[in-house]
């Protein structure tokens, strides 16, 4: 098993906005890791305390995540940390190494964890 990293900012606490931006990460993640559906056994998510209107889990259902285990929670809060964010911890079974992982930061979450990004 080994774990991505993922993260997206929205701009508006709407949850259209928020629904489909997470979307959009989740299949980022998706195919910059070639992960099969099946594959995915939980995924992880918190949202910031400024984002109220839907649950970044329903995105996964969207696209087809059924059978993984879906849970969500508010990001701790930090003074003058990121705000209107949206962060993924996905399970995966496989046999990749963490360094072989491609971690997904979108819009204003890339200044997050720059360590973790690779060109691909």
């Amino acid at each position: 098993m080994y774990s991505i990293r993922g993260a997206i900012t929205v701009d508006n606490n709407k949850s259209e906005e928020i629904i489909k931006e997470t979307e959009n990460l989740l299949n980022e993640m998706l195919k910059a890791n070639e992960i099969d559906i099946e594959d995915i056994v939980a995924v992880l998510f918190t949202a910031t305390k400024d984002l109220t209107t839907a649950y970044p889990a329903e995105a996964a259902r969207n696209i087809g995540i059924k059978y993984a285990s879906l849970l969500c929670f508010q990001e701790m809060f930090v003074e003058n940390s990121l705000e209107k964010c949206i962060r993924v911890l996905m399970l995966v079974n496989g046999n990749k190494k963490q360094n072989e992982v491609k971690h997904i930061f979108l819009k204003k979450a890339k200044n997050l964890r720059p360590d973790l990004m690779k060109e691909f």
